[in-house]
Parts: C-alpha cells; sequence; structure tokens
C-alpha cells in the first residue's frame, strides 16, 4: 500500500480527501509527467509532438508537405497537406467534435489501433492536448472535404465550437498555430536554431516529404527561409554531418530494409554508419521519427548485427584477434544513424527518450546483419581499413585494462591523496562508483554506507576551481582537480582517454542546499569542459540526498525538498504525536544506513544522469553562468527568474 494512504488518519482520510483534477488539469498543474519539466528542451519538445503528428501523416502516405514557421511573436505554426482532424461529431461525446475530444482529452487520438496509422510517433493521445494545456492560445485549422473549420482554445480550454468558416476547394490537411504560455515556460522562448536542426532531422528521416522552414525572428546561424527533402535519407544525413572528415570506408554502410517483406509485420529500418579517426563515434538514433537519445532496444539490435557481423568477417579472413572487439571498440570513431518505424512501439516516459520495444532487437538485428555481410564483402579495401582500426582500439583497450588492473592492486599504495581516495576492491571497471563529495565528515558517514566492492569515496575540500576560462597552470596546480583526475586515471583535456577511465559511474554527491548545488555545478563544469566524453558516454550522475529528516514517534522520513515536506507536514506519517523537522545542514549529520538507503544503495537510491541534449546550447549556457563575464550570468538570472526564486537561499 502507497506510504501517503498508510499516513492518514480514519479522522482525516475521507471523501473530501480525494482530489480530482478534470481535463487537462493535471498536464498544467504536473507538466514534467508529460514533457519532462518546463526548461528549454520541455519547451521546444512542444513543437516535436505537433511536428510529429504531422510526419504520422507523411509516413502514412497521406501527406507529401509540411510547412514549419516560427513567427515574431515566438508562436510557431505546423501545416500540413494530409487528411487533416476529423471534425465531426465524436460518437461517445455528443456535442463535440472529434478535433475539440482530441485537444481537449487526454488518452484520445487515432493512433491506438492501426485503422488510422500503421506505424507513428504520436501514440497515447496525450501530445497534442498537452501542447494544447501548455499554450496561452491555440487556433487549428482543418481543411477537410473541400471545408474550412477553425476552432480556438486558451490554456486548453476551448474558446468556441468548431466554426465552419467557408470552402477550401484547392486546400487539404492541419494547421496548428500555437504559443507557449508564459506562466509554464516563464520567460524562455523558442529559439530558431534548435527548431531549424528539428525540422531538417525529420525531413532526413522520411524522404517521401518535403518540409519547409520558416522564421520571422533574425538569428545569424539560421537562414530566414529553406526547404527540405532528402531522397538518400540517411545516408545524406551521414554525409552532411561527417563533411570532409577522413573515413576508413569510402561509402558508408547504408540501407533499407521492409520488416513485411522479412517478418510479415508493418514497418521498415534504415541506417547509415561510417568510422573515422578524426573524431569521437556517436549514435542518433530514433523510432517512428521520434529522436531517442537515450537509445534502447533497436540500438542494441543495431550494434548486435554490426558486431556479430565484422567478428564473422575476421573468421572469414583469418584475423584471430577480431574476436576480442567489443561493443565499446565498435562505438569509438563509429558515426551511425538509425531509425526504425514499427507498429505501437513502447518508450521510457512520454517524453520517449529510450525504445523498450523487445521485438525491435530481433527485427533490427537480422535486417543489418545480411546486408553488413554482403557489404564487407563486397568492398574488401573499407572492410579491411575498418577491421584493422577495431582491432587496435581492441588490443589498445586490453592494454589499459590490464594496466589498470595491476595499478588498482595497489591503489591505495600510490594515491595519497589529501581528500584521501577510498577506493573500492574490484579489480574490473564494470560495476564500480566513485562518489565525489564534500568534505570529510560526508566522507566518513558514506564509509559506513557504501559498498566496499563496487563503492569508492573522494571527497574534497571546499569548492574545486571554476575551470571556465582558467589557465591550464592553474589547473594543473589545483590539489582537488588534482586528486579527481589521479582518482579517475584520466588525464584532462586533449589527454583524456576514456578507456584510462577507472570506475563505471562517478557520482557528484553534495548537500542538497545551495552551497551544494553550487559545488556540483562547478564539477559539473569540470567535466564538460575538460573530460565531454565522460558525459556523452553516459558515465557522469548526480546523488539525489534529502534535505529533510521527519520523524512521528517510531515513523521516519526523509524528503528531498520543501514541497515534499509541506505535503508530510498536512497529511502526518501515521505515527503519533507532533511531527519533528530536522533540517540537514550537510550529508554529514545523516547516519550511514540511512545515507545509504536514501543515497547510494543502488536498489533504493535515486541517480540523474548528465547528459548533454543534442540539440541543446549546452556550450553557451556553460558559458554565462560559469565564465568570466558576470553580465551574463545576471542576464541568465533575470530571464529565469522563475526558477532563481524557488532557491533555497
Amino acid at each position: 500500500m502507497p506510504d501517503d494512504l498508510l499516513s492518514q488518519t480514519p479522522e482525516t482520510y475521507d471523501a473530501s480527501s480525494i482530489e480530482v483534477l478534470e481535463g487537462l488539469e493535471p498536464v498544467r498543474k504536473r507538466p514534467g509527467m508529460y514533457i519532462g519539466g518546463t526548461d528549454e528542451r520541455a519547451l521546444h519538445h512542444l513543437v516535436a509532438e505537433v511536428l510529429d503528428n504531422s510526419m504520422d501523416e507523411a509516413v502514412a502516405g497521406h501527406a507529401t508537405r509540411i510547412e514549419v514557421e516560427l513567427h515574431a511573436d515566438h508562436s510557431v505554426t505546423v501545416r500540413d497537406n494530409g487528411r487533416g482532424i476529423p471534425v465531426d461529431p465524436h460518437p461517445k461525446f455528443p456535442g463535440k467534435s472529434a478535433l475539440e475530444v482530441i485537444l481537449c482529452t487526454l488518452h484520445a487520438g487515432g493512433k491506438f489501433s492501426n485503422k488510422a496509422y500503421s506505424t507513428s510517433g504520436g501514440l497515447n493521445g496525450v501530445g497534442s492536448s498537452v501542447v494544447n494545456a501548455l499554450s496561452d492560445r491555440m487556433r487549428v485549422e482543418v481543411a477537410r472535404n473541400r471545408e474550412l473549420y477553425v476552432q480556438e482554445f486558451a490554456r486548453g480550454v476551448p474558446q468556441g465550437p468548431v466554426v465552419k468558416v467557408g470552402p477550401a476547394p484547392n486546400r487539404r490537411g492541419t494547421t496548428v498555430t500555437f504559443h507557449p504560455d508564459p506562466e509554464i515556460f516563464g520567460h524562455l522562448q523558442l529559439k530558431p536554431a534548435r527548431l531549424y536542426k528539428m525540422v531538417r532531422s525529420k525531413a532526413y528521416l522520411f524522404s517521401g516529404v518535403e518540409i519547409r522552414w520558416k522564421t520571422a525572428i533574425e538569428d545569424t546561424e539560421t537562414p530566414a527561409e529553406a526547404v527540405f527533402q532528402y531522397p538518400n535519407g540517411l545516408s545524406d544525413f551521414l554525409n552532411e554531418t561527417l563533411g570532409s572528415t577522413t573515413t576508413y570506408a569510402e561509402r558508408p554502410f547504408a540501407g533499407k530494409v521492409l520488416f513485411e517483406e522479412k517478418f510479415g509485420v508493418p514497418g521498415r529500418i534504415e541506417w547509415a554508419i561510417n568510422w573515422t579517426p578524426a573524431r569521437d563515434g556517436f549514435i542518433h538514433s530514433y523510432c517512428n521519427t521520434v529522436p531517442t537519445p537515450e537509445g534502447g532496444t533497436h540500438e542494441s539490435g543495431f550494434w548486435a548485427a554490426i558486431l556479430k557481423g565484422i567478428k564473422a568477417y575476421g573468421e572469414l579472413v583469418k584475423n584471430r584477434k577480431a574476436a576480442d572487439i567489443t561493443r565499446d571498440d565498435l562505438m569509438t570513431g563509429g558515426c551511425a544513424l538509425l531509425s526504425i518505424f514499427v507498429r505501437e512501439p513502447s518508450f521510457v516516459g512520454q517524453t520517449k527518450d529510450r525504445l523498450s520495444t523487445e521485438e525491435a532487437v530481433r527485427y533490427v538485428e537480422a535486417s543489418v546483419r545480411d546486408h553488413f555481410d554482403n557489404w564487407l564483402a563486397s568492398d574488401n579495401k573499407s572492410a579491411g581499413a575498418i577491421l584493422d582500426f577495431l582491432v587496435l582500439r581492441a588490443e589498445e583497450r586490453m592494454r589499459r585494462r590490464a594496466e589498470k588492473e595491476t595499478q588498482r592492486k595497489s591503489a591505495t599504495k600510490k594515491l595519497r591523496l589529501p581528500g584521501k581516495l577510498t577506493d573500492c576492491t574490484a579489480k574490473n571497471r564494470a560495476g564500480t562508483e566513485l562518489f565525489i563529495v564534500e568534505g570529510d565528515s560526508a566522507g566518513g558517514s558514506a564509509k559506513g554506507a557504501r559498498s566496499r566492492e563496487t563503492q569508492a569515496l573522494l571527497p574534497l575540500k571546499g569548492k574545486i576551481l571554476n575551470v571556465l576560462g582558467a589557465a591550464s597552470g592553474k589547473l594543473n596546480d589545483n590539489a582537488e582537480i588534482r586528486d579527481i583526475c589521479e582518482a579517475l586515471g584520466v588525464g584532462m583535456g586533449s589527454r583524456f582517454n576514456i578507456d584510462d577511465l577507472r570506475y563505471d559511474k562517478i557520482i557528484i554527491m553534495t548537500d542538497a542546499d545551495v552551497d551544494g548545488a553550487h559545488i556540483a555545478s562547478l564539477l559539473m563544469t569540470f567535466f564538460f569542459t575538460q573530460m565531454r566524453p565522460l558525459i556523452d558516454r553516459g558515465h557522469l550522475y548526480l546523488a539525489c540526498p534529502p534535505l529533510y529528516r521527519l520523524t512521528q514517534g517510531a515513523r521516519r522520513m526523509y524528503v528531498a525538498d520543501d514541497a515534499e515536506k509541506e505535503k508530510w507536514l498536512k497529511k502526518g506519517l501515521g505515527g503519533k504525536g507532533k511531527i519533528d523537522v530536522q533540517r540537514f545542514k550537510g550529508l554529514g549529520e545523516m547516519d550511514a544506513k540511512d545515507l545509504k538507503d536514501t543515497t547510494m544503495n543502488p536498489a533504493t537510491r535515486k541517480l540523474i544522469r548528465v547528459s548533454i541534449d543534442e540539440d541543446s546550447e549546452a556550450t553557451d549556457l556553460v558559458e554565462r553562468l560559469m565564465g568570466k563575464k558576470p553580465e551574463l550570468r545576471f542576464q541568465y538570472i533575470q530571464e529565469n527568474a522563475k526558477f532563481v526564486e524557488e532557491l533555497d537561499v
């Protein structure tokens, strides 16, 4: 039974305690549940939700053209020439059109069954209604059956019924214009450069659609108008991304497969990959034109096919060292694009960052493997160059691992750090974690809370150097930075090598207050500027320690913030007497058992993975927040005043 039910007493818990949120109220009250937050990424996700609906029409064969226009007031219009949203009365909601039901009701849409769409990016009927709920105004025009219909909304509420405004003999499709609500997103505004990248990537994902871009907002990086249509799809995308970069294959390994022909099910896959010595590898994956930055089952199937294929080729040419190649070796210098279309895919979360459809592994692996074998056999020059490169990477990796295992055995003797590194006992990097904590007191509690086998500790004394703009000499002379580098076993900047990393996860564990947040931001800035691949490969995390401990009789509870504290103070913990509130000045005030249960135990803790959004302007944001120009920092604080008001000062 949930704790919130257990905590209620019979005297306080009755029917009046049950709060019912109607219509789109849940979206406005908890936007993070639907779009992942109220930050810049979430703001631009609104456009992605509307654009995905138009892309679904194109992929289904009903639309050939999509137009995206950013207006001077930072509203946006997405227009397609598809079938148009139905406007006739909905059979289950007398007096309401299907258009109004779709835009004002969660989980209403035409994509639950397979009647209207065989594959789609919008799946749960949430996208359009969420955009409506989080816009202070929205206007929808539908050209259908040679007639034009219009309906307007404000914060999810219809401003009137659907109105037929007149004939439209030469027009068809849906036009959605909306303006994100400043009550939700504050001073954040849609950015032309970010939308431009989004629109262009959609055109690459489906060669049968033409996407027209237009913006009224001046931006030096973004053209005012553009037309995108790419007949070669992802192959064009990869060639444009790599540009003149030297590659091991003259042409990328690219292809398309229809699942219906191979497996008897709707859907298809398209991919393109090449290897280069000139840059770090990457993979950008998509499902039903929706980006999946955290990967998922389709990526697993893709890398499995490539790995088995290259090993089989190595065996064919009698290169025994090919058997040592791993997925990590493939991803070093491997630049890949992957797009899959499947019916009723499963994602992790509404923002669809990770695909979880199990069948995708088998479909993708079987589709790619046959083509990869043929491609390697048909281009011996490229295949040989790629194999030699991957074998070299595997040899370097194994050599470094052997060195690290030797180093780890005597790590306690070698690493006499001012921060007193407490190492773990595991001999291999896999599964190990380094907690970077504030001060010796936090380190003392964490020592009793850690798993000796897999969890290491590095306490820092005070705040580390703000590395942005600091001279290299200052970096090398800073004791805290030296401690971090030596503990991790890596160098900085151009000397950083991911293969040298001694731990699988690096977890920043600071106090849940303003000073702790500042230290965490300094550390993240350091890793971003000096060890960027560590973030890109998913090795950096933030711990989530509690801020308060609430005690009522024998009941004890830890809460993360003031809002959660107030909720439990009103409800009670289910114990007897007054609720005692203790605010932690630091992690050192927590006993080892509670620190373990709340913050360090993988089975009960919560971690936040530090990642960099593919389309974000991370470098610019770091410069504004951590750079030497206080006016930029002040400007950011002014623009994000709503966030600043929520800080605990």
